[in-house]
């Protein structure tokens, strides 16, 4: 590949509608979501000449975008997939957890947390579940809670829950790309926190994924289509097979054979699952 190409940041539910982020990740990185919008934004820069690097935009919640980003470049003309590389997602949950410890290190020690995020699918917001209850266990605050925009518990909710719970200071802090909103009826002593990263830290991350895809694609002739399709196999409900009852789909990357076996069994994580990228910003 040239010495420059084109950024383009494909997101989801984390991001919302997409306006903090595109704010925040500037001028020079495309911000589109998955789907149809990527899959023109790439088809308009690879027929003008350039070459494209996209990043999938999540926290670790949502590895779906990650296997859909994939999807939506797979499908791409031959001509405009080669010069097109997939980077690895922007972030993971670990790199949640440790980005909402360093913003929980700047917030009051007496004030309850209440992570808050757009909602997703049942596993997505499990998630949070688990990254809060390790942000409570690895840090100072005692009460540590969570909300989802546009779900259950919602903010107003996670506020209400906070102060049953016996906090007298609440404070929102996103565990997304959007920054969370007070609620109306939220009463004194709740504030917000934010954003998670400062654009200046979003850009760093960015340009270390985008460094990291095109040597893997220097040194190994790698895109990053086959890891990414594969990413959210160990999303969602795990299965077994019953003694007797085999199967005909495939483990381990894309692109292996399908075989059938009749032992019970839980799946493997996907390749690139688990994944912890250098950067904490």
């Amino acid at each position: 590949m040239s010495q420059r190409c084109r950024v383009v940041a494909a997101y989801g539910h984390e991001a919302g509608s997409g306006r903090d982020l595109s704010d925040a990740a500037g001028l020079d990185v495309s911000v589109v979501s998955s789907g149809r919008e990527l899959f023109r934004r790439v088809t308009e820069l690879r027929l003008g000449g350039e070459e494209v690097c996209v990043v999938p935009m999540t926290l670790g919640r949502n590895p779906e975008l990650v296997a859909d980003t994939a999807r939506t470049l797979r499908a791409l003309p031959e001509g405009e997939r080669r010069g097109t590389l997939l980077a690895a997602p922007f972030g993971t949950s670990q790199h949640l957890v440790s980005w909402l410890r360093a913003a929980a290190g700047r917030i009051p020690d007496d004030s309850a947390l209440l992570l808050t995020a757009p909602c997703g699918d049942p596993f997505d917001d499990a998630e949070l579940y688990r990254v809060a209850s390790l942000v409570r266990r690895h840090g100072r605050h005692t009460l540590v809670e969570v909300a989802f925009t546009g779900g259950d518990p919602d903010p107003a909710e996670g506020v209400r829950r906070c102060r049953r719970l016996g906090a007298s200071r609440v404070t929102l802090l996103p565990a997304a790309f959007v920054p969370p909103e007070v609620p109306d009826d939220a009463g004194p002593r709740v504030h917000r926190h934010g954003p998670l990263l400062s654009p200046a830290a979003l850009a760093r991350v960015l340009a270390e994924r985008v460094a990291d895809a095109r040597r893997r694609w220097s040194e190994h002739g790698d895109d990053g289509f086959a890891t990414g399709l594969g990413f959210a196999a160990d999303h969602g409900y795990a299965h077994t097979h019953a003694p007797g009852e085999g199967h005909d789909h495939g483990h381990g990357p894309p692109g292996g054979h399908a075989h059938a076996h009749a032992h019970a069994h839980q799946h493997p994580p996907a390749p690139g699952a688990g994944r912890v990228n250098r950067s904490t910003a």
